[in-house]
């Protein structure tokens, strides 16, 4: 009885033995079946792939309609206040601020978000200009920017949209364009800055910035109808 018995308990040892790696077993096959079903697995694939077909900021609307907006109309009327047609340019300053500056940097800050490194540059850096040109003629004592420092001021932002330029002829006919008038117009300004001799190239500035608008409100105007139409209504020339 006593052997039986023993004999009981090593029977049931072999068999605890044999039954655990089959639970094991039992376990692993589950978990091969949940990672390598082949639903579960091309739901993966397609969320890999929608991962990697994503494009930065795609979930943001196109800003350039509102950058190249803001830019234009303080533009335009600045320049008509350089080409001697409107005499007093006061109004231009709450446009510099708010529409021309916080409107466009905030633009830029969009493109960005949206991966686009060149309309980024252009929309932070010119809206910053208007900032900038706001507080030049608010805040600094009379007297204290005049002359060579305006003229200083002008030539560095010539230079900074001259290389701009070189970059726009990867973008669109009608970005190349604003940028090619917008260096004549920062150019010319800055010669007529220099002294009072050289008046006659501010005018001349002055009309270039006109035209320089007027070529940023059909960017705005071609980047906002065609978002809206969902096709090429207005063309701008794609270079790239």
């Amino acid at each position: 009885m006593i052997k039986f018995a023993i004999e009981l308990q090593n029977v049931q040892r072999i068999m605890t033995s044999l039954t655990l790696p089959r639970r094991s077993f039992v376990t692993a096959q589950r978990s091969r079946t949940y990672f390598h079903s082949p639903q579960i697995a091309g739901e993966r694939r397609g969320e890999i792939k929608m991962t990697e077909g994503t494009t930065p900021g795609s979930q943001f609307a196109d800003p350039a309609g509102l950058g190249l907006a803001g830019f234009a109309m303080t533009t335009f009327l600045l320049s008509l206040a350089n080409a001697n047609i409107l005499h007093e340019s006061g109004e231009v300053l709450g446009l510099a601020v708010f529409y021309g500056g916080i409107a466009q940097f905030l633009a830029g800050l969009w493109e960005y978000a949206k991966g686009n490194t060149f309309g980024a540059t252009a929309f932070c850096s010119y809206g910053a200009f208007w900032l900038s040109f706001w507080y030049l003629l608010t805040k600094t004592p009379s007297g204290s920017f005049g002359g060579n420092a305006v003229a200083a001021y002008l030539f560095v932002w010539a230079i900074f949209t001259a290389y701009m330029t070189i970059a726009a002829t990867r973008t669109s006919t009608a970005v190349l364009l604003i940028f090619v008038f917008l260096t004549l117009t920062f150019a010319a300004l800055g010669i007529g800055a220099v002294s009072s001799g050289h008046a006659g190239w501010t005018k001349i500035g002055g009309y270039l910035g006109i035209v320089t608008a007027v070529l940023a409100w059909y960017g705005s105007f071609a980047t906002v109808t065609n978002s809206t139409y969902k096709r090429t209504v207005l063309p701008v020339g794609p270079r790239n």
